[in-house]
């Protein structure tokens, strides 16, 4: 009688279901991934990918953690590879990193900045932290130019009161600033943000696919706008 051979054990289940997953996105999108033809791409059967992940959605929200914890290491790796006292170097850095990231990672980039995925709602509990903690070096430099008295804001808008919750929570997770740190740092964060997603989408005309010259004008613009000499 001929035995049945034995499915190939697949070491750190956990993650090979998530980096099958992300090729996945990568070939037909984030809103086609599938458990279960990920579980046909490992061989293995369905309900073994619903002991880690018990659907769609939970299997999302891990790579968007993911993504965001990602996203994070690499600016805040970006901030500490310039001494304390440059802020100016710490801002191009991060904003460097900022835009490195997103061309090495773009599906990542895409699934969290992108175009939502049709009846997913991330539960934004387990989310939070990590994006947060994504937006923290900016944050920190752009404190450390407050408190040096090197921050531009005279015109800046001013924080409208129903917004204080939210930063405080924020703090929990991004660290200690100023609730003005951290409106300004969304800001930049929003400008930079721009022209990435744009380069990402293949949509920057007149200027070609990539805008370097483009995005350090952009970064050159900030620095006036709002550091002071």
């Amino acid at each position: 009688m001929v035995r049945p051979i034995k499915k190939k054990k697949i070491p750190n289940l956990h993650e090979a279901i998530k980096k099958t997953a992300w090729k996945q996105i990568a070939g037909f999108g984030a809103s086609a991934l599938s458990l279960r033809a990920i579980a046909r791409e490992l061989k293995i059967t369905a309900p073994a990918i619903y002991n880690y992940f018990p659907d769609r959605d939970a299997l999302v929200t891990a790579l968007i953690i993911d993504a965001f914890t990602s996203f994070g290491d690499w600016q805040l790796e970006a901030r500490d590879s310039v001494p304390e006292n440059d802020l100016l170097g710490r801002m191009n850095a991060i904003c460097m990193a900022y835009r490195n990231w997103a061309h090495t990672f773009p599906q990542r980039y895409q699934l969290i900045f992108g175009t939502p995925i049709p009846g997913y709602e991330g539960p934004i509990e387990k989310i939070f932290p990590a994006s947060a903690r994504s937006l923290s070096a900016l944050v920190n430099v752009v404190e450390g130019l407050r408190v040096a008295g090197k921050l531009n804001v005279d015109t800046f808008p001013k924080i409208k009161p129903e917004y204080k919750v939210s930063f405080e929570a924020w703090k929990t997770y991004g660290g200690s600033a100023d609730i003005l740190s951290l409106s300004v740092a969304m800001l930049i964060w929003a400008r930079v943000h721009g022209i990435v997603s744009l380069e990402i989408g293949g949509n920057l005309p007149p200027f070609g696919s990539k805008g370097d010259a483009l995005y350090l004008y952009e970064l050159n613009s900030i620095h006036e706008q709002f550091i002071k000499e």
